[in-house]
Parts: C-alpha cells; sequence; structure tokens
C-alpha cells in the first residue's frame, strides 16, 4: 500500500493550484505544438525549457517545472493527430500511422468521428501507461536492462516483418519502398566509421569549390555547406514525411479533383460527439494493442513513440480480419497508433527516471532540465526525491484527463479547418509544409528538398506503391542498422547472436533468448506471404485434380 499512499499525495500535490494550473497551460501549449507540422513535443519542450527558471524561481515545490514540460509531452502527443486527420500533414513523427486512416475518414465526413477516436483512444493509452508506471516501474526497469543491441535490433526487424502488410498482395513493391526507404536512412556520415556516405561531394572537391566561391575561411565552410545541403546531414525524417503526407497528398488531390472545387463535407453536433464515444467499441483492438504494444516499446531505450505507434498499426491490421480495409478510414487504424505514441510517451519516461537513459528524443531534453535543476535521475530517485517523483506520476493523471477534455472541447475549431474549400485549403497546406519545414531545420535545402519527396512520393502513388513501408525504413533505419553492427562487434562478427538462443555472448554461460525469439518471429512473419501463395498455389492444383 506504500506505492498508492504516495501515489495520493502526490496527486493531491499535483492538484495545487498553482500545479493544476502549469498543467492546464501546458497542454493546451503542447495540443498546439503538436498540430503545426515540423513542431511536435520535442520542439515546444526544448523552446519553452528555459522557461521552466521562472516557474522554478516563482514556486517552491521541485516538481512544478517538470509537470509544465510533461504536460506540454502529454498535449503535443494528442495534438500530432490533428493534422494528420484534418490536413493529411503529420504534426510529428509520432502521428505519421495516424495519417494512414485518419485522413481517408475525414475525407469520407467522418473527421469529427475521427478526432474523437484518436482522443479517446490517446486517454486509454496513457492512461493505462500511468497505471503500468505506477505499479510496475522496479520489474519494468530491470526488464528494459536486458535489452542490448541484439534485442533492439530484433524488436526493428520484428516491426519490419509486421509492416511488410502495408503493401497489400503485392509484396515486391513493398520489399522495394523498404529498401528505397533504407537507403535513404544511409544518406549522411556513417554513425560507425564517421565516413560521409551519398553526400555526393567530397573533401577535395568541398575545398575547390570554396576557394573557387572565395570562402576562405574554414569555419565558414560549415553553416555553408548547411546551407547548400548535400545530404551531410542526412535526410531529416520531417522533410520526408511532410513531404509525402503534405505535398504529395495534395498534388494527388488536386490531380483527383481535375478542377471541381469541392469541400469536405462534415458536420459536427454533441450528438455526433458522443456517437464517436459510444462507437469506440469498433476500435478496442486497436487500442488495446497500441496500449500495451506502445508501453513496452516506449520503455526500450532510445526507441520511443514513433516506432510503437507504428509497430502497433502493423500489428493491428495484421491481426485483423479484414486487412485491406486498412488505410481506407478503419477506426482501429487511428485508435492503434494514437494508444500507442501516448502509451509510449509514459513509457519513455520510465528508463529516463529509472536508470538515467532517456527512451525518446523528448525524454533526453527533460532529462537534460531535471540534471539543471539538481536531480539525479536513476534507480535512488525514487528514494532520495519522492517529493518530486511521486506529484510528478499524479500529474500523469491530471494532464491525460486535461488533454482529452481539452481535445474534444476543441474539436469544433479543429473541424473547421475542413469546412474550407480546398481552392483555400491547398495553398495554406503548401505554405504549412514549408513554414513548418524551415522552422524545424532553419535550412532551405532542407524546403526544396521536402517540395522533390512531395513530388516523388506523387509519382510512386500513381504507380501504386505503398509509401508506409518507405517512411517506416527512414524512421527505423539508422537505429537498426547501429545496433546490428554494435552487436555483430560484440559477438565478433557472429550472427548466432540474433537467432540462437544458447550462443554464450558475455562469456559467463549465459543463455539469452529474447534476441533470437524475437528474430524467429520476425522471420515467420516475412516467410508468412510465401507460405500463403505456395498453400493457395497446392490448393489450386489439387482442385484442378
Amino acid at each position: 500500500m506504500e506505492i498508492w499512499d504516495a501515489l495520493y499525495q502526490g496527486i493531491w500535490i499535483a492538484l495545487q493550484p498553482h500545479n493544476l494550473g502549469l498543467a492546464v497551460i501546458g497542454v493546451v501549449v503542447g495540443l498546439f505544438v503538436g498540430a503545426l507540422p515540423g513542431l511536435g513535443s520535442v520542439n515546444g519542450v526544448a523552446i519553452l525549457l528555459p522557461f521552466t527558471f521562472v516557474i522554478n524561481s516563482m514556486t517552491a515545490d521541485p516538481a512544478s517545472p517538470m509537470i509544465f514540460l510533461a504536460a506540454i509531452y502529454y498535449g503535443a502527443m494528442y495534438g500530432g493527430a490533428i493534422s494528420s486527420i484534418t490536413l493529411g500533414i503529420p504534426g510529428a513523427s509520432t502521428a505519421v500511422a495516424t495519417t494512414f486512416d485518419g485522413r481517408p475518414m475525414a475525407l469520407k465526413g467522418d473527421a469529427d468521428r475521427a478526432l474523437v477516436t484518436a482522443a479517446i483512444a490517446s486517454f486509454i493509452g496513457g492512461t493505462v501507461a500511468t497505471v503500468f508506471f505506477t505499479g510496475f516501474a522496479p520489474f519494468l526497469s530491470s526488464v528494459a536492462l536486458d535489452f542490448g543491441n541484439p534485442e533492439i535490433f530484433a524488436l526493428m526487424l520484428l516491426a519490419f516483418a509486421t509492416f511488410i502488410g502495408l503493401g497489400g498482395d503485392d509484396i515486391p513493391k513493398t520489399l522495394f519502398s523498404i529498401c528505397f526507404g533504407l537507403l535513404l536512412a544511409t544518406v549522411g556520415f556513417d554513425q560507425i566509421s564517421g565516413e560521409p556516405r551519398l553526400v555526393f561531394m567530397n573533401e577535395r572537391e568541398q575545398t575547390a569549390l570554396l576557394t573557387t566561391l572565395g570562402v576562405a575561411d574554414a569555419e565558414a565552410s560549415v553553416p555553408f555547406f548547411d546551407s547548400v545541403g548535400w545530404f551531410s546531414r542526412g535526410i531529416q525524417f520531417l522533410v520526408l514525411a511532410i513531404g509525402v503526407y503534405g505535398i504529395g497528398e495534395m498534388i494527388w488531390t488536386i490531380n483527383a479533383s481535375r478542377y471541381k472545387i469541392t469541400m469536405t463535407e462534415t458536420q459536427i453536433s454533441f450528438m455526433r460527439i458522443m456517437r464517436g464515444i459510444v462507437g469506440m467499441k469498433d476500435a478496442w483492438k486497436g487500442t488495446t494493442i497500441g496500449s500495451l504494444l506502445g508501453f513496452f516499446v516506449g520503455i526500450l531505450p532510445a526507441a520511443g513513440a514513433t516506432p510503437g505507434s507504428l509497430m502497433s498499426y502493423g500489428v493491428t491490421k495484421m491481426t485483423s480480419r479484414n486487412p485491406k480495409s486498412y488505410g481506407q478510414g478503419n477506426p482501429d487504424g487511428v485508435a492503434a497508433p494514437e494508444a500507442a505514441n501516448n502509451s509510449a510517451s509514459t513509457g519513455a519516461m520510465l528508463p529516463m527516471m529509472t536508470l538515467g537513459i532517456p527512451g525518446s528524443p523528448t525524454t533526453a531534453v527533460l532529462l537534460a532540465g531535471m540534471v539543471i535543476w539538481g536531480l539525479e535521475p536513476g534507480p535512488r530517485l525514487f528514494e532520495d526525491r519522492p517529493e518530486f517523483v511521486w506529484p510528478l506520476i499524479g500529474s500523469f493523471y491530471i494532464s491525460n484527463i486535461i488533454a482529452v477534455l481539452v481535445n474534444l472541447a476543441f474539436i469544433p475549431l479543429f473541424l473547421w479547418v475542413l469546412r474550407m474549400p480546398f481552392t483555400i485549403l491547398a495553398p495554406v497546406i503548401f505554405v504549412l509544409s514549408i513554414v513548418g519545414t524551415y522552422a524545424a531545420y532553419d535550412n532551405m535545402f532542407d524546403v526544396w528538398l521536402m517540395v522533390l519527396f512531395g513530388i516523388g512520393a506523387y509519382l510512386l502513388r500513381i504507380l501504386d506503391y505503398p509509401l508506409a513501408p518507405a517512411v517506416l525504413a527512414v524512421v527505423l533505419g539508422a537505429t537498426a542498422e547501429e545496433k546490428l553492427r554494435q552487436a555483430l562487434l560484440l559477438s565478433d562478427g557472429n550472427f548466432e547472436v540474433f537467432y540462437n538462443p544458447f550462443f554464450d555472448r558475455d562469456g559467463k554461460g549465459q543463455e539469452w533468448w529474447i534476441a533470437p525469439v524475437t528474430t524467429w518471429i520476425a522471420i515467420i512473419l516475412i516467410a508468412m506471404p510465401i507460405i500463403l501463395w505456395l498453400f493457395r498455389k497446392v490448393r489450386g492444383q489439387h482442385n484442378e485434380a
């Protein structure tokens, strides 16, 4: 009962007027930050981190600054679905999977249902994760410690395996899409050796060009090449995501409408919102899978909410009786990633607070804030600073309730966007895409690259190539490559570390079963289309005979 008594005290402190006010402000700010293309929780938390010094000076509560930042984090997780559904542009990488079915629902006139589904699923996912966080923090932190490089790579392989189904029955096009995404993920500097890859300019050519342009100062070359690009910083994910789902979707819609001025038909009323809440019974599977899988992916160091949302969407589609309905406006396709990214955002807090290891880019910023305030994240944090830990955990429950209420209350405002004629909406989307990309990276080269990706996505869509597997590969490709190579370095190049549970990788004779089991499940899923094809062929020959 000690845990629940401490939680009760923490919730009481979090409900104090100053903490409650900070939670409300943080959620509202995070909601709009998450809805703006190109920003997201990382940018919002990082931008507002200095403001916490003002909060810390105004309140004597050590948890108040962290409650404010955590509320921004929660609000941004909710807000990412808004632009994904209303505009077809993911507000952040965590909301990419929401676009797959959220946007088709909006185009069918069910935007209100999609937004309600996203809000309720986010609330359920966040609540389930917070309960897990509260009750099982010590156990789950020990499980996270067992995940080394082989385990994380096996998990990435499983994500690719589950997303094979995104290409429908055309497996070759799906594999091409994944390989193309992996190729884009390799652009930039090698994470192990530091060698440039696919940057299209070597050092001698850089020096010659700088000399020709009269740039003699060596320090001036860094901002110069940042502005020109040359892919030295790699392919930024938001550049790809905004290009594919912003510019590409806009061009596709313009081509499909053929000069017809169309408006998205949508209505809003209290009864429609209530019907959307009642209709959550049709999205229970996606919500359940997203809540559970998202949390356990979120607690893995360096995983975060994006892989969790993509994997949850893939698993939900794979286990569905009608997988072809996904991508056409299936409510489960909205519920799964939204429940997952909110669940994973809470799960990512666990390794940050118990191990001092950030579970996502946003928690890395939060970790920096904790260190600035003199807190030392780690196993002793719960014992040494309970006056900080439990009010923060209590604020998770409160922020989650505030976020779902604010989100539902603002649905009429979100739907107002859809009532605009497309002749007005298309330029707005184009401008938001450009502004969002430039605001995220402060680089015009990335803006032009985003437009190029949009045109490329439109051409691939005309040729009926699936785009989601490529986006997944860009998200997970860099992490998968890094973990694969580090695992092979530790095992002296022996691939048994991935598939043999009896392989002795630490010299102590200890068996490691997590990576092999995960790898074999992924192999079975990858081989499943071939097995089904052979089965159908043999059955067809048998019927002919």
